[in-house]
């Protein structure tokens, strides 16, 4: 795994983020030693099997497709769909491997559609994702031009799904690395950061946000997308225990707390972009994720709640300045 991360060590060396080398590499040193999940050498052992295929085309600038049907034999679209099983649920996507369609839980792509239209153009700037996930928008971004693309994710199967699209698409300039925010140093060195559906699992929302201001240069973007609801500059929902069956989610505030939160923190020139309530066709239950989803999370009876009564999930991008 150590060649995962040698690559990016070299290629920030001679950047702004070269400071960055004072903690990481015993971060991810530590990550090795002792902080993986169980799981991981079943899927070191997955991603060592992959079958030695060359992606004739990619399409990372529509979508995110590596190679097309015609790469690929009988036998190892056989053996690639039984190795990429191995990593399900696949909730980040959608991806196209090789004629294969890994349709996941939620259609990112859509969300990106969203957000696209509303920020500057990514072309040469260095960007950081936080909370990546499986790295679906790490590769739109490089296909708007993106100089560099950093995500980071503390999840170990969602680094083994992005190193399985990397495996066919090495491109040297996007990278995911197994950190949590609150293991990043004050970089101040991003053009552009994005944090898309992190804020509401965060138990203090202030102090996440003064950490996403801390990554970014200054006069740099954040795309902020999160959990919102209707109300005025007071209001914030604080769940009792559960919102949409899930255990961690602290708070989610309407769009004008949250702008009151970001300037508090020292944000600039902010704006509320879109908004948009999730529908059961953008996040679902498919083959590749056969967990419960979005349909299971809502009141049966009105889907305009969630299943504890709250409203339905309501998401909001803001795109404010450093």
């Amino acid at each position: 795994m150590n060649q995962w991360f040698n690559e990016f060590y070299r290629h920030i060396a001679c950047t702004e983020l070269s400071h960055w080398l004072n903690t990481l590499p015993a971060q991810l040193q530590h990550w090795q030693d002792e902080a993986r999940h169980g799981d991981m050498p079943k899927w070191q052992k997955v991603l060592n099997n992959l079958p030695e295929l060359n992606a004739s085309e990619v399409n990372i600038q529509t979508q995110v497709q590596v190679g097309t049907s015609e790469d690929i034999n009988e036998g190892q679209r056989k053996q690639l769909i039984h190795l990429l099983q191995r990593f399900m649920p696949w909730r980040k996507g959608p991806f196209s491997l090789f004629g294969i369609d890994i349709d996941t839980e939620w259609r990112s792509d859509w969300k990106w559609d969203r957000v696209l239209p509303h920020i500057s153009p990514l072309h040469g700037r260095k960007v950081l994702d936080i909370g990546c996930g499986s790295g679906y928008h790490l590769w739109r971004m490089r296909g708007e031009g993106a100089e560099l693309v950093v995500g980071i994710d503390p999840s170990d199967l969602f680094l083994c799904q992005f190193q399985t699209i990397k495996n066919y698409n090495p491109d040297p300039a996007v990278h995911l690395l197994p950190l949590g925010v609150e293991q990043l140093p004050e970089l101040k060195a991003f053009d552009t950061v994005f944090s898309m559906g992190v804020l509401y699992h965060r138990r203090s929302p202030i102090d996440f946000l003064a950490q996403l201001r801390a990554q970014l240069r200054k006069g740099g973007e954040l795309v902020l997308e999160t959990l919102v609801i209707e109300g005025d500059i007071n209001t914030v929902l604080v769940p009792e225990d559960r919102y949409a069956k899930m255990r961690n989610v602290w708070y989610i505030p309407s769009t004008e707390a949250l702008m009151l939160w970001m300037r508090r923190v020292g944000f600039k020139n902010i704006r509320v972009v879109d908004t948009d309530q999730t529908s059961l066709d953008e996040q679902r239950r498919t083959e590749w994720m056969e967990n419960e989803s979005l349909a299971d999370f809502l009141d049966p009876n009105d889907p305009n709640k969630t299943i504890e009564g709250y409203p339905a999930p309501l998401r909001a991008v803001i795109v404010a300045t450093a």
